[in-house]
Formats: structure tokens, sequence, C-alpha cells
């Protein structure tokens, strides 16, 4: 039942819990070994000085059923913040239960409570997650493609080497 589930704020004390998450989520992905960071360095980032993300904990009584971490984007053309959800995982055994829902309507809330005017995410093509999203009313942007510019490519451009 959906009404059972509380969504709440993650604190520094969940950074074990996301770090699992992550690494479930990761798995699923089929990219375990992908995850790099570790508690330690998700309490720094997402709860010291300057916070890098930000977190919600979904509950179905006492269990930890699902998270949502996010960082904030800008866009001129609207003039506005927006949310850009990075990991967003629920545990198998609570899916299709109101979780991803009530993860994703704490988001709305506040976009719309702080004035941001989207929320964006990425999907891998062959989530099946994305019907979910699609019916909650996220579109698929069919003229966008993401781009990524990571690991020795990026060493590469900074150090103004050419290959």
């Amino acid at each position: 039942m959906a009404s059972d589930i509380r969504v709440r704020a993650a604190t520094v004390d969940d950074v074990d819990l996301l770090h699992r998450f992550s690494v479930d989520l990761a798995t699923y992905e089929d990219e375990p070994h992908a995850v790099t960071s570790t508690p330690q360095t998700l309490a720094r980032d997402g709860f010291g000085d300057n916070p890098q993300f930000a977190a919600l904990i979904a509950e179905r009584g006492a269990a930890p059923v699902g998270f949502a971490l996010y960082t904030f984007n800008y866009s001129v053309w609207t003039a506005a913040r927006g949310i850009f959800i990075e990991d967003i995982w629920v545990v198998p055994g609570e899916r299709r239960g109101g979780v991803a829902r009530a993860l994703m309507a704490a988001l709305a809330q506040e976009c719309r409570a702080k004035g941001y005017r989207r929320i964006d995410l990425n999907v891998l093509d062959w989530n099946p997650a994305r019907g979910f999203y699609e019916k909650i009313g996220f579109r698929w942007i069919k003229n966008w493609l993401p781009y990524r510019l990571s690991g020795e490519a990026l060493n590469t451009l900074a150090t103004g080497s050419r290959e």
C-alpha cells in the first residue's frame, strides 16, 4: 500500500545505505565495478560544507525501500534551477508498490516549493522503468543525445594534448 511509504531527506547517518543502494543500482545496470565512491566520500560530498548532491530515502515502516540522489542544474532559457536525478533505486521486492512514485512526487514538491522549473534524468534504453517515467509525465527528448567526457579523454583535453 503506497500510503504507508514515507519519504525523507537523507542525512549523513544514511551514507552506508546510500552507498549500498548505489552498488545495487550499478549491479542492476551491469556495472558493479563502476562505483568508486565510499560511504566516507558520500559523507564528505553530500553532507559537508559544500554539498554536491542531495538525496531522499523512501521507507515502508522502518525499512528503507528506495532512494533518489540528485543534483541541481540551471536553465538560462527558463532562468530557473532544476533537479537532475543522478540515481533512483527501488529494492526489487518493492517495485510497483508506489515507492518510485512517492520519491518522484517528493522531488516535484521540492521543485514547486523552491521555484525550480523541471526534473531531468537519464535512463538506459533497455530499462523497463521508462514506461513508468512516461506514465507520470516525463517525456523522452528524442532530438537530444547525452554525451559525456571522462577518463583519459577528459585528461587529454585538460592538458591541451592533441591526439
